[in-house]
Parts: C-alpha cells; structure tokens; sequence
C-alpha cells in the first residue's frame, strides 16, 4: 500500500479519531500527511493549539481555514429558505457542515499536488457518505482513506491505547461520555445513556442552551427583518448573516429554544438516537415559516413543503453537490422573491410563540377574511362553488352508493 499514496489530505478536528490517524496513515502508507481544520462556528477552545498538536502528532502541513461566512450565507440561508427538517424535528447542523468542509479539503488537495483525501467517519454513520460524494463531485480521480473500514481498532479504548504507543498527545478518557459535533448552527449529543430512547436526556449534558426551568421568567421579545427570504435585520438593526445567527443563538440559548430529541433513520439502515441544540437555527426557521404564511398563494405553499421534505434529505444524504439540489434551489429561489417583511417573535421558556408579521407583499386581505359585514364577498356564491367542487363526491356516491356510517 505503501506505493499507492504520496500525500494526503486529512480532514483534521484534533479529537482522537482524527489525531490517531494521522500516525496510522504514515505508519501503513508511508506518505505525506497534510491536516485540514475547518473554522465553522465550533467552540474557539476547540481551535486552539489545533497547528502545534497536528504537527505534534507527526502531520507534516496544516491548514486552518475560517469558513463560517460561506457557511452561513451559502449553505444555512439556503436551508432555511427551503425550509428543510429531516423527519420533523433535525435542522440539518452535522450534515449541512460536511459538504463544504470537504469542498475545501479537495481544494487543497489540489494545490498541494495531492493524491489521497482522507477522513475520521465510521463505517456505521453517515458522515462518511457526505465526505465522500462531495469527492466524488470535485475530485472522482482522488484515493479515498476510511481508517475506520480498515484498522483493527475498533473501540474508544483501542484508539486510546493506539495513542499511547505512538505518544500521540490526546485529552481523551474512557470516561467520555458523549459523542458531539458542534459548529455555528448546533451542538449534537449521542451515545452514552442516550442509547436508550426510554432515558431522560441529563441537563448536565447541555452545554448551549439553559433549561426551560432557568430561563427566564419574563418573555423576551424579538424582530427580524427579511428580504427574499434571507434574513437582513434583527430589532430594526441591519445585520449581516454571520454576527445575526451568533446573536440569534446567544438570545435563543438563554431562552432555552432550539431543544430536540430526535430516534433518527441514519442513511446506513439503522436508528439512532440525538439530542440536538439549534438555538439560533430553530428561531430562524420559525421566523421564515410566519412570513411565508402571508405572502405565499395556498398552492405554492404547500407544494414547497412536498419540496422542503425532499430537500432535507438530500442533505441528510449527502447529496449537496448534485443537480436534483440545484435545481430544488431554483424552485426554492423562485418562491422567495416576495418573501419580504418583518416578524416579531415572543420567546418564552423554550416556546416561539408568533407575536406579529407584516410584509408589503402579504396576500392576506382583512376585508376578505372579516367575520364583519363587508361588500366584496358574496356568501350566495360559496353554494355553486360547492356544487361543482363536490361534483366528483356526488357522482360517486350515485353510482357506488353511499359510504357506511
């Protein structure tokens, strides 16, 4: 194996599946390893000492790229314009992430004269597909490495004693709880005692949010502009994507929204449970919702939720960089362009209860929907259109009888 790669390209986030690879791929390849992190919102602590522990460990480059600004205003503004929640409840955080991330990897796997992409996803999850379609897309011709689906460890506890032989400095203990992925969006838990959908997620496990019993006491009252269906402004203050999702979750955090307890359908075939935190994501999505209520026809509205459920799960998949996206997008971009105006939100103790909307393109006609007396609907019509909307149900009713009571 050793002649088959020269160098490679690691998606690199210092934990230890990432760090005890990076021996692992000199160790059985022999080659050169280049570590990539990627800067997408997760915790600063996470980021830190990042270049000194990869070099550390034996990487021969690293690369630290801040990607939170595409991240926002290309891939997070897109879902929630499309409306996108996988199986009702997931905001797509973990999976939304992958696409670019490996972007970048494959761009610089390019500049460095690279052969091999690299990445830490198990057999088991769905991570390793969204890595991996987003090579396919931008780089078919590229080696693929999945230590997971080719060493011997095969638990927490090999890989740390792997660590150890090879002085890999690692924080890792066999008391580690939780697996967790974080970045601008969410913060995800999973394992532990959350493998067992009868236990009660431990409040000790947050660590965004403040439960619903700490929040406080009064309701906290917020605006967001939009503009074609992209949010510009928060309290009458234009603010650009970045610095409102980030205040957004500081505000949602402290209000316990964003909350979810998700038994998920994992691409592979099996079921696994997540808690998730989507503070700033879920008020943005709760937002986008109300506004649309008012400025989208019946037919397109409810046509887009056939979309959005699509949607998310090519996400979910993996597939970011397909044509089946794009085009969704186009459908999506073509319903957003009166998707403009204003909604005030209450935020209390974990709920979003809708406060107000306005748009200068509302569809919604007070004199029309006035229980009031009023001069432009006649009530007389309503009985012909009745008669011919129910025309169908009459004819077969004649014919194959009435239905059993």
């Amino acid at each position: 194996m050793s002649n088959e790669v020269k160098k490679v390209v690691l998606a690199y986030s210092g934990g230890l599946d990432t760090s005890v690879i990076i021996p692992y791929l000199k160790e059985t390849y022999n080659c050169q390893v280049i570590a990539f992190a990627a800067n997408v919102g997760q915790d600063k602590s996470d980021l830190e000492g990042l270049e000194e522990k990869a070099l550390k460990t034996g990487a021969d480059k690293f690369y630290l790229l801040d990607l939170r600004k595409e991240f926002v205003e290309d891939y997070l503004f897109k879902i929630v314009k499309a409306g996108a929640v996988y199986e009702r409840k997931y905001l797509l955080g973990t999976a939304v992430a992958r696409p670019l991330i490996a972007k970048y990897q494959v761009k610089i796997a390019e500049e460095e004269g690279a052969d091999a992409l690299a990445h830490g996803c198990t057999g088991k999850g769905n991570d390793q597909v969204r890595f991996e379609l987003t090579y396919k897309a931008f780089a078919p011709e590229m080696k693929v490495i999945a230590p997971w689906r080719e060493w011997k460890i095969r638990s927490r506890e090999d890989a740390i004693r792997y660590a150890q032989q090879h002085n890999v400095p690692i924080k890792a203990t066999l008391k580690k709880i939780y697996s967790r992925d974080e970045n601008l969006w969410h913060l995800s838990h999973e394992g532990g005692d959350l493998e067992d959908p009868w236990n009660e997620p431990n409040e000790e496990m947050f660590l965004r949010t403040r439960s619903p019993e700490k929040a406080p006491d009064y309701p906290t009252y917020i605006e967001i502009e939009f503009h074609n269906g992209i949010p510009i402004a928060l309290n009458g203050v234009k603010t650009e994507g970045l610095a409102l999702v980030e205040t957004l979750n500081q505000i949602g955090a402290e209000n316990s929204i964003g909350r979810t307890d998700l038994v998920e359908n994992r691409l592979v075939g099996m079921k696994s449970r997540g808690v998730y935190e989507t503070p700033g994501g879920t008020i943005l999505y709760e937002a986008h919702s109300e506004l649309e209520e008012i400025v989208l026809d019946r037919d397109t509205l409810h046509y887009k939720d056939i979309i959005a459920q699509r949607y998310a799960e090519l996400v979910y998949n993996g597939q970011w960089y397909t044509p089946l996206r794009e085009a969704l997008d186009a459908f999506v971009d073509s319903t957003q362009k009166y998707v403009t105006g204003t909604v005030r939100l209450k935020l209390y103790k974990g709920n979003i209860i809708p406060a107000g909307k306005k748009s200068g393109y509302s569809l919604y006609s007070e004199d029309l929907a006035t229980f009031s007396e009023d001069n432009i609907y006649d009530h007389k019509q309503a009985a012909g259109f009745i008669n011919l909307f129910g025309l169908n149900v009459k004819v077969n009713s004649s014919v194959h009888g009435k239905p059993p009571k």
